[in-house]
């Protein structure tokens, strides 16, 4: 996908494809043709954090809940939560992320997927999530918290700004 290719959005330079939906902490959730559900790590977050060094991988059978911590994710700059976008069971999850980490950063919807949940309750998850149109004014509020967090970290360390 390039950019502003007809498939993506481009928002404050971060890409989204607008065929999947998005939580609020920055997972997506791409719906496969049997049913399950695709899960990463969006563009913001891979960008923002900086090279990802590690992934805690749930379990494959492991039950999520839409919201809630699943794993982890450790960049050069902090850990955070994997948050569910949807609840279900794990059925798969990307083992290749265990020899390449950088793969969330490279390729992020594509090589650098987490996990594929099979869904319990899909719609109604559905409508809790975003779509690439609906991201505008949810992203600039990201984009501009991110740069205080960054910016009163520099200062911390009398750095300058962001």
């Amino acid at each position: 996908m390039s950019p502003g290719s007809p498939n993506q959005k481009v928002i404050e330079g971060y890409r989204f494809p607008v065929d999947i939906y998005y939580h609020k902490e920055h997972t997506w959730a791409r719906v496969k043709e049997d049913g399950n559900v695709r899960v990463g790590m969006d563009d913001f977050f891979q960008k923002v954090a900086g090279v990802i060094i590690n992934v805690e991988l749930p379990s494959e059978g492991y039950q999520v809940e839409q919201g809630v911590s699943c794993g982890k994710i450790q960049s050069s700059k902090w850990i955070s939560s994997i948050v569910s976008p949807v609840n279900g069971s794990v059925v798969a999850v990307n083992h290749r992320l265990e020899e390449d980490s950088t793969l969330v950063n490279s390729q992020p919807y594509r090589d650098g997927w987490i996990m594929v949940v099979k869904p319990v309750k899909l719609e109604e998850d559905l409508r809790q999530l975003m779509r690439a149109e609906q991201l505008d004014e949810w992203l600039r509020k990201e984009t501009k918290k991110a740069r205080a967090e960054i910016d009163k970290r520099k200062s911390r360390q009398g750095l300058g700004r962001f």
